[in-house]
């Protein structure tokens, strides 16, 4: 079985918002819901200072803190890995939200669910995420972590890419920074 993780390159961002958009397009989610949001990180001492975009998201972690939380059980890790919600279990208690260190959680306004990224997860199977697709300077890699041969895992490598956090949910987004 798969484990499906990401690698979002800041040095190749462009801060485009084109994968926040094709998300909100995927997803059907009105223009101040987004399950993509963007961080600037200013990088360098003066006189060399640049500021960084990093792109921000669910990390489905291994060790989801918004899944243990969840007092419907709505909140659920695939056996591929991804970290998905049941909107018809959800109650929108926010207590995912609470919770979740990367504030990735949104409230769609229409039904009230809680709901984040789910890697375009649809009938069961991933496909290639919509944000990866649309990346115009292809800062964004998705694939298999456990698949030593996958262009995930030899980028992860090449590139000593690590989670924005460390340890602290083991993450499966990793970033070049």
């Amino acid at each position: 079985m798969a484990r499906y993780g990401m690698l979002i390159n800041t040095k190749k961002c462009v801060g485009c918002f084109a994968c926040r958009l094709a998300c909100q397009m995927k997803n059907e989610l009105e223009a101040k819901e987004s399950f993509i949001h963007y961080e600037e990180v200013e990088k360098g001492t003066f006189p060399r200072v640049h500021a960084e975009v990093v792109p921000m998201q669910c990390m489905h972690c291994e060790d989801a803190p918004c899944q243990t939380v969840c007092p419907t059980h709505a909140t659920y890790t695939t056996d591929d890995g991804v970290v998905l919600v049941e909107e018809g279990r959800c109650i929108g208690c926010k207590y995912c939200m609470a919770v979740c260190p990367y504030h990735a959680r949104v409230q769609i306004e229409s039904t009230g669910v809680i709901e984040k990224c789910r890697f375009c997860y649809e009938n069961g199977e991933v496909g290639k995420p919509s944000c990866v697709s649309t990346c115009i300077s292809k800062a964004r890699i998705f694939g298999d972590l456990d698949d030593p041969e996958s262009e995930i895992s030899k980028a992860i490598v090449a590139h000593n890419a690590l989670p924005l956090a460390g340890n602290l949910t083991e993450s499966k987004i990793f970033y070049v920074r």
